[in-house]
């Protein structure tokens, strides 16, 4: 089984300076990130031989896809932090109701 090393150098191809998000996985990677890869893949392709353009459509989806799923990841997460925050207002709600229900019997009972 082959493994793969994060990426650390600075340079890139023909001593070309990476980005800063270089050994931080994929996930890191944005819509300017892929153009850069990808101008930089048709700059270094073989003429003879190009990328055949059923290839180039496919990383195109694939990409349009992640970028897709990265937004929907997004917008769970804050979904979710709001859920967090409405069941802590629900729970000081409940005690502020309990609160106040002790408090009107207190005050309706005769003294």
């Amino acid at each position: 089984m082959m493994s793969i090393a994060s990426v650390t150098a600075t340079t890139g191809v023909n001593g070309a300076k990476t980005s800063d998000k270089a050994g931080q996985g994929w996930g890191n990677l944005g819509a300017e990130d892929f153009v850069k890869l990808l101008t930089t893949q048709l700059n270094n392709q073989d003429p003879t031989d190009p990328v055949d353009n059923s290839q180039m459509l496919a990383q195109l989806a694939q990409f349009s896809s992640l970028s897709t799923q990265n937004d929907m990841k997004d917008s769970l997460g804050k979904i979710s932090a709001q859920g967090d925050t409405l069941a802590q207002i629900s729970a000081k709600l409940d005690t502020l109701n309990s609160t106040v229900a002790k408090l009107t019997s207190t005050s309706a009972t005769p003294a």
